[in-house]
């Protein structure tokens, strides 16, 4: 813990002007942003006696090491930088609002040629127009099914309309009337864009303009006896009323506003966000936080702004946004709000009458998401809390471990031996973190010696960073690169999980002693009766089967295990598919495939002559030289065995068919976003 008079800057140092400050750790990394009016007053602030501030500030200011600001010229300048270190630093003490799920949104892709209707989620892409977001997408189906028949644009992938536009036949939607079928020149471009304005129009809320001109073309056709279009018309309005009924009316018609409430106790605060256009809710979504900071209902506010409207610009931020609470001062964030709308945002307390009772309605929902929330959380936290006390228990260490390092060794009949490290934190996987490795010390299988090796490798790194850093000389080692992440092998767990049993156990552990660290407690969980070994003992330690310690565990080492699994089929597959093509000089993807297109395999090319070989297109006489030279001096590769049926595929000898790159009864593609976010080492 240190003292904040150790790091407060001397008198007069800090200038009175508005900027932005961050605290940082005594490893640098940042654990606090805030802006300020005047830097001089605010600053002041953290270094009086540490009685006379909030629990959670004097918190903050004891594990800061050193404060460091940034000046600007305006307090809106100030804001938005705030926002950028926020999400840059992500500090630890910093609201930071939590959403479990993300909002579909009902998109436009007016960017396109022919525009397209269709559900989005993710990050907002420039030239798309959004609406929402949505609770279910199962929401926005229905209501683009009801508007197609009115709005017929184009809702299918570029690939069915490409499809389309090829066999001169369009798909279902067109025959049936709810797509213009612009891929096959149906309609012209121009007018196909001006349908999906008109939907783009009707969908932000200037629907009664749209339904009273489909009214009198309606009378208009029934005066003039054309029935049939007037009966047409009577459906579309029908189906736009249908379509207008799913949201309620809620305040005046072309009310463009959104209203957020807060709800907070002393630790946590949920925020609820209903999106209103047109006068009728169209979006509605919410966020809890941990009060992390001291903070008001006006400072959850202003974050929830920030996180709102950090990234949006022009119409996305309505012309009204309605708060419990404002912001003090409330000036700079109206201003940039106005500036992102690049028009003026009205940002008030809504004091009485239909917006009022509507705020009332979002706040309790805002009640009711903090009490569910908590619901869920008191579970899971009790839960995982109660296994790392378990775990410690058992195992006898001195406190709950709160990083845990599970290792796995994988291979295939002692080929592309690999193993990976997961890491879980408080409890939770921590995927930033796992790591996986190629065992290079020797070839064959060995588990005990790989594992020895891979435990040496990684605390070897461990221990290099260490005395990089100079955590042995003074303590100020810095855990992170430049850039705020944290070095690969910088952390050390507490505990070390081995997927085995005593010798892979006796082997980690060897491999530490050898590396003079005896503070990382290890053990291993062998599959066969789910047993816990500890390093020098005879007699593994039986955790109940109903133990929420032993639970966290088989995750920990199940999870250890699909993530070296994963590596190691990838690795297998791509050496099957590898060829003695590859080596050649100068042969690239379309020649190679063009050879083995002509000959019907390698092992065919390998015996065709010189003359026959320049006989594929695009092979000349030296090219065809050298091919020959190279399957010449290739070994001819073994027969690939299709792992699921043991089948020896002999005609495809120097590959493996695409189908049996992966073993049919289990596929490759489980983890696969984690084979990117893992690092090889």
């Amino acid at each position: 813990m240190a003292d904040p008079s150790s790091y407060r800057p001397k008198p007069g140092q800090i200038p009175d002007s508005p900027g932005v400050y961050k605290f940082r750790d005594e490893h640098r990394r940042v654990i606090y942003v805030g802006k300020a009016k005047s830097l001089r007053q605010r600053l002041a602030n953290y270094f009086q006696d540490l009685t006379n501030l909030h629990p959670r500030t004097r918190t903050m200011v004891t594990t800061a090491a050193s404060v460091e600001w940034t000046v600007v010229s305006t307090e809106v300048e100030a804001l938005q930088l705030e926002y950028s270190w926020i999400k840059e630093f992500d500090p630890r003490f910093n609201v930071k609002y939590r959403d479990d799920k993300s909002y579909p949104y009902l998109a436009v892709t007016m960017n396109e040629e022919f525009p397209r209707v269709q559900v989005m989620r993710g990050q907002k892409k420039k030239g798309v127009r959004y609406f929402g977001p949505y609770g279910h997408a199962w929401a926005i189906r229905d209501t683009v099914d009801l508007l197609l028949r009115v709005f017929p644009v184009r809702t299918c992938s570029a690939g069915v309309f490409k499809n389309a536009a090829r066999t001169g036949r369009p798909c279902l939607l067109g025959y049936i009337g709810k797509c213009s079928a612009p891929c096959v020149g149906r309609v012209p471009a121009e007018e196909h864009r001006e349908l999906a304005e008109e939907f783009c129009d009707f969908m932000a809320g200037r629907t009664g303009t749209y339904i009273r001109r489909l009214e009198k073309q309606m009378t208009d056709a029934a005066e003039e006896m054309e029935y049939e279009r007037a009966a047409r018309l009577r459906d579309d309005i029908e189906a736009l009323k249908k379509a207008m009924e799913k949201s309620a009316v809620v305040l005046a018609d072309a009310t463009d506003a959104d209203l957020i409430a807060v709800a907070e106790d002393e630790l946590e605060a949920a925020v609820q966000i209903f999106h209103v256009r047109g006068g009728r809710v169209r979006g509605q979504r919410g966020w809890v936080t941990d009060k992390v900071e001291a903070v008001t209902t006006g400072d959850l506010v202003e974050h929830a702004l920030q996180q709102l409207y950090g990234e949006e610009k022009g119409d996305s931020v309505p012309k009204e946004v309605l708060v419990p609470a404002l912001p003090a001062p409330v000036e700079p964030v109206q201003e940039w709000l106005t500036e992102r709308r690049g028009s003026n945002v009205s940002l008030r307390i809504p004091q009485r009458g239909d917006k009022k009772a509507l705020m009332e309605t979002v706040q309790r929902n805002a009640l009711q998401s903090l009490a569910l929330h908590k619901t869920k959380r008191a579970s899971d936290l009790t839960t995982r809390s109660r296994a790392l006390e378990e775990i410690a228990e058992a195992l006898d260490l001195d406190s709950a471990p709160l990083r845990i390092e599970c290792y796995d060794i994988s291979h295939l009949q002692g080929d592309d031996v690999v193993a990976s490290m997961v890491v879980f934190e408080d409890g939770l996987q921590r995927k930033s973190e796992y790591r996986r490795f190629q065992i290079k010390g020797f070839e064959g299988q060995d588990d005990v010696r790989s594992m020895h090796e891979v435990i040496t490798r990684r605390f070897r790194r461990y221990l290099a960073e260490k005395e990089k850093t100079g955590e042995w000389a003074d303590g100020e080692g810095a855990l992170t690169e430049e850039d705020g992440r944290p070095k690969r092998f910088a952390y050390p767990p507490q505990l070390v999980v081995v997927d085995g049993g005593q010798p892979q156990v006796a082997a980690a552990k060897r491999a530490l002693d050898e590396l003079g660290i005896d503070d990382i407690a290890v053990c291993g969980l062998a599959k066969r009766l789910e047993e816990v070994w500890l390093p020098e003992e005879d007699d593994p330690v039986v955790l109940p089967r109903t133990s929420e310690g032993l639970y966290l565990l088989q995750r920990v080492r199940d999870e250890a295990h699909r993530f070296a699994i994963t590596y190691q089929r990838a690795k297998r597959a791509k050496r099957f598919r590898s060829s003695p093509l590859d080596d050649v000089p100068g042969l690239g993807e379309t020649r190679k495939q063009a050879l083995i297109k002509h000959f019907g395999s390698v092992k065919k090319l390998r015996s065709a002559t010189i003359d026959q070989i320049c006989e594929v297109p695009g092979i000349g006489r030296k090219t065809a030289e050298t091919i020959a030279v190279a399957l010449a001096q290739a070994a001819p590769a073994a027969p690939a065995v299709n792992t699921a049926t043991g089948e020896i595929m002999g005609d495809e000898e120097d590959g493996v068919p695409e189908s049996t790159a992966g073993s049919p009864e289990e596929p490759v593609t489980a983890g696969a976003s984690d084979e990117r976010r893992g690092q090889e080492t």
